[in-house]
């Protein structure tokens, strides 16, 4: 468990890392800018998790793979930008598959931490969208979250087949493929079709409200 927890983590790390920093190559940010982009997408989910579950001190911090991993993301998206962006949704594609194997990472270390199953379940869906939503802070927008087709939903329904399996005694391995096959399906597909969760109803005046009059 251990050992499927670490390589799922480290891959979904440096994909998330290739999503920071090509955003940041994209609104022209210094090589800085980039690799602190690239941090913030790929580790910011992860020390959230391990702060919440009492995992101290964080895995980003006291394990050197993670911090060179997004390092080394940055740079090869900084110097080789050109090639990623070849891709089709470069960014959004690299956000599904970091979306989608952390959520199944933060499932399963919150398990192993003696997290009941539907808040293991809550903590990997932090863990996904937790980066995302560091990156665009940074980028002074609104996070992806809570404007984008089926993210936090996506996150949440990979994360769930993992605590299903772990709660009905299932290996861990196939419940993994799974949970991370069907958030990046959802949000996928949700990209394609335009799935989105209902929006509130907006005034057909944009002009704010009155206050009281003295």
């Amino acid at each position: 468990m251990n050992t499927l927890v670490l390589i799922l983590d480290l891959i979904g790390t440096f994909v998330f890392a290739l999503s920071g920093a090509t955003m940041g190559v994209r609104r022209r940010l210094d090589i800085f800018g980039v690799l602190v982009l690239s941090f913030a997408a790929a580790l910011a989910g992860g020390i959230t998790r391990d702060l919440l579950i009492g995992a101290t001190p964080v895995a980003a911090i006291s394990d050197w793979r993670y911090p060179a991993i997004t390092l080394a993301a940055g740079v090869v998206t900084f110097f080789w930008a050109p090639l990623i962006e070849r891709m089709q949704y470069p960014v959004r594609m690299f956000d599904a598959m970091g979306l989608a194997l952390f959520a199944v990472a933060g499932t399963q270390k919150a398990l192993s931490y003696g997290i009941d199953p539907p808040m293991a379940a809550a903590l990997g869906m932090l863990t996904g969208i937790g980066g995302g939503i560091a990156r665009d802070v940074l980028l002074a927008q609104v996070p992806l979250v809570l404007q984008a087709e089926l993210y936090a939903v996506a996150a949440l329904a990979g994360a769930s087949i993992v605590a299903i399996g772990y709660w009905l005694g299932l290996p861990p391995l196939p419940c993994a493929l799974a949970g991370a096959g069907l958030c990046f399906g959802l949000r996928m597909m949700a990209m394609h079709f335009g799935w989105h969760l209902p929006v509130a109803l907006q005034s057909s005046d944009p002009s704010p409200p009155e206050g009281p009059r003295s």
